[in-house]
């Protein structure tokens, strides 16, 4: 598979999970804040089922050595926790708990109009 398909695999993808969390008002401030302040448990939900789906998929890639578009197998990576991957996740906390939203939602804010994204953005 050449890379002009791949990226136009991957940006059909990633259109379709934007319209996925803009339907489900996952790029709002509001829901963001009111699931952390347990009021909105749908979201816990949308996110559980994600990691429940990726990680059902990818094993299953994995058993069946599946190759990548660029040829390779799907070996993943598994390691113990680390220092690291804990203050990376309390700087990714803090950054969601101040400005609501994280990477992706960000992106679905910007292109649904809301220009006060940019400054998480450039945040």
């Amino acid at each position: 598979m050449n890379r002009l398909r791949t990226n136009i695999i991957c940006l059909a993808f990633g259109t379709m999970f934007g319209g996925v969390l803009a339907a489900g008002s996952l790029h709002e401030y509001d829901t963001i804040h009111n699931m952390l302040k347990l009021k909105e448990f749908y979201v816990f939900g949308f996110m559980g089922s994600a990691v429940i789906i990726a990680t059902l998929g990818l094993g299953t890639l994995e058993s069946r050595d599946t190759k990548t578009s660029f040829g390779g197998t799907i070996a993943l990576q598994r390691s113990d926790i680390k220092a690291n991957h804990l203050k990376g996740g309390a700087i990714f906390g803090g950054g969601w708990a101040i400005a609501g939203t994280c990477p992706a939602p960000v992106l679905v804010m910007l292109t649904s109009g809301v220009f006060l994204s940019l400054i998480v953005i450039a945040g």
